[in-house]
């Protein structure tokens, strides 16, 4: 039967349409410039530890089956040998390529010698693999080859990678790069960071500074340097500074947090340089360097101004990715994986080809500043950070330049190492008090008004679980951060020097804040730890949930048993510190979450009462204030958020 329909009128779906795979293949190419370079195949640094290699190369688990790693740009496969660059850091994020940019072609260009086979793959927003060109390689001598892939069928996900496959003789590929033929303005960056861990800054700024093309891009490098031990008296500044040369600029000022000090790197790179760009990293983090070169070829071509985000690699895991996406639930007033994305992943477990849902374009809205590029049209029609000290600057950041027009997409594949934050206090030690000011702070300006109900039901909820918990002092500095809510926002400025002395002051004689190196500091427990057994299963029905919370809260509510005091009930770890099993002890000795140390908790009826009513009068006031509250906090936005105002905080003695 005859298709009758007019060509013109015919609207094929991509998965259907040959033409959207169609792609070509030619030998003897001529270099690009860098600007027109998208995405460098990379191979592990000679420092890197092994188990980064499944982020650059796919390839047989067995060590004797391993392709060779000549240099960072160099790789030789053995003779009889398959290896794949379906890799995290090589495989090419096309979906993400095609939506934000005007990039509607990439072509692969290499150059290869010996003998052997090259095939470019493609996936599906689904993860099936579909190949699209390759070619026999049977040569002495270095030959160039370029490979071009239209991203039409990647609206929705697909990654392009290509693999390499030897008979008897091995096969070399060097300066593999994604590239376009699309001309790109030449931007340069500032990139900044903010320490208080100088040691671990070095070694940032180190890596930072070793690849001439990566420096190529940067214009300066600024070092908000807030600590007492200051990193030009660090070991191995010396070599950093060598490296990075006259770009280099330190600046030492006051610890006013992560907001004060990226703020900072902002303000110069804005009012003090010509940058098209400003890029700001966390100074605790190792650093893959080609991520600001991708980050910088991204943004460059944008077809529209946006943030470019990093992903989070686990620093304690690194062949794990602990965040592919994340976005802010204005509902909620808080932010969380973005809806698909995947969360700690192991490469060397399960490859980039054999995950599907690591295939699907991820939408985010906001990403976090352990890397993070902005644009100067963002940062000069958004503002500086909020003076928040630390915890959600970043997340308000976002927000704030969404609604004006200016999107956050988190890249694959450029991406930072860092430790993930499931492995910190931060949710219960002098960090929460910042996490829940800043909270009401963020969803004051932008949630709907309704959040008021989810705030003040999931805050006492949470006050609740912790006083269970017996952790007096997070509940303390919880209502110190309403209260300073509550206070509106006059004082912001002010508390980026007061508000961490405050709160560490307030913490000091609560015993849940006082730790000891070890369990062992302590008397051994008095109880068998066979009864926490039955009180370690986490309570999921509601009716059973409301009956252990009312036999725990009765259980807090008694005078707790005469030694409890000089001796624990028992040594749990933090994994298994849950209001369930606390609530019904009278004394415990509790792990931290990164297991540096001990806390002895004390049951305290006193104490328990007394924060009690405190919380309840606050929500209370809380819901009562919210509407005013949000007014106010938004007519000072523009104040808190100009250069004029952030240069008197910078300037303050």
């Amino acid at each position: 039967m005859t298709d009758r329909t007019p060509r013109e009128d015919r609207s094929p779906a991509a998965g259907e349409s040959k033409l959207s795979d169609v792609t070509s293949m030619r030998s003897g190419t001529a270099d690009v410039s860098s600007q027109q370079v998208l995405q460098r195949v990379v191979f592990p640094r000679s420092e890197d530890p092994l188990d980064v290699r499944p982020l650059y190369i796919d390839e047989p688990a067995s060590l004797d089956s391993a392709a060779t790693v000549v240099s960072r740009r160099r790789l030789l496969v053995p003779a009889h040998r398959k290896i794949s660059l379906a890799s995290y850091f090589n495989a090419f994020p096309a979906s993400y390529w095609k939506r934000w940019t005007k990039v509607d072609e990439v072509v692969l260009r290499l150059k290869v010698k010996g003998a052997g086979r090259l095939d470019v793959y493609r996936s599906k927003a689904n993860g099936d693999s579909v190949h699209l060109q390759g070619t026999p390689v049977d040569s002495q001598d270095w030959t160039s080859l370029e490979f071009r892939v239209s991203l039409t069928p990647f609206e929705d996900g697909g990654w392009i990678w290509f693999d390499l496959f030897t008979n008897d003789v091995p096969l070399e590929i060097d300066e593999a790069a994604w590239t376009t033929d699309v001309p790109l303005p030449k931007q340069q960056v500032v990139v900044g960071t903010t320490t208080m861990r100088p040691a671990d800054c070095v070694l940032a700024l180190q890596t930072l500074g070793e690849d001439p093309q990566v420096m190529e891009v940067v214009q300066r490098v600024v070092v908000a340097d807030q600590g007492p031990q200051k990193i030009r008296d660090t070991e191995g500044f010396d070599e950093a500074a060598r490296r990075i040369g006259d770009k280099l600029h330190v600046i030492e000022q006051d610890n006013i947090g992560g907001s004060g000090g990226f703020g900072r790197v902002m303000y110069e790179g804005i009012y003090n340089s010509d940058a098209e760009q400003v890029m700001v990293i966390d100074d605790d983090i190792a650093l893959e360097p080609d991520g600001v070169l991708r980050a910088n070829a991204f943004a460059r071509a944008a077809s529209h101004p946006v943030i470019v985000g990093g992903q989070m690699l686990n620093l304690q895991a690194r062949s794990r990715l602990h965040t592919m996406g994340e976005v802010v639930d204005l509902g909620q007033g808080i932010w969380r994986a973005a809806p698909g994305a995947v969360t700690d992943h192991d490469f060397a477990k399960k490859p980039l080809r054999k995950t599907k849902k690591l295939h699907q374009r991820i939408h985010s809205t906001y990403n976090g500043w352990w890397m993070c590029l902005f644009p100067r049209e963002v940062i000069e029609r958004t503002g500086l950070p909020l003076p928040l000290f630390i915890k959600h600057d970043d997340s308000e950041y976002s927000l704030r330049a969404g609604e004006r027009g200016y999107p956050t997409v988190t890249l694959p594949g450029a991406a930072i190492w860092h430790m993930p934050w499931t492995d910190k206090n931060d949710a219960t030690d002098w960090t929460a008090y910042f996490h829940t000011r800043n909270r009401l702070i963020l969803a004051a300006l932008h949630s709907p008004d309704e959040v008021k109900n989810n705030i003040i039901k999931q805050g006492l909820k949470l006050t609740l679980r912790h006083l269970l918990s017996m952790e007096y002092s997070t509940v303390a500095v919880q209502q110190k951060a309403l209260e300073d809510f509550m206070a509106g926002p006059e004082g912001l400025f002010e508390s980026l020097r007061t508000a961490l002395p405050e709160v560490r002051e307030l913490r000091k004689d609560y015993d849940d804040a006082k730790t000891l190196p070890s369990a062992r500091e302590f008397p051994p427990p008095s109880a068998n730890p066979i009864m926490a057994e039955g009180l370690l299963k986490p309570p999921v029905n509601p009716a059973v949930i409301a009956a252990r919370a009312s036999k725990a809260l009765l259980h807090n509510l008694k005078e707790p048993a005469k030694d409890a005091g000089e001796r624990p009930q028992l040594n749990v770890p933090a994994a298994s510190a849950r209001w369930f099993l606390l609530g019904n002890l009278d004394s415990a000795t509790v792990s931290n979450a990164d297991g540096s140390g001990v806390a002895f908790r004390r049951r305290d009826p006193e104490e328990f009462r007394r924060l009690g009513m405190r919380a309840m009068a606050n929500y209370k006031r809380l819901g009562q204030e919210w509407s005013r509250l949000c007014a106010v906090y938004r007519a000072a936005l523009p104040e808190l958020t100009s250069a004029e105002s952030w240069k008197q905080a910078f300037d303050q003695k």
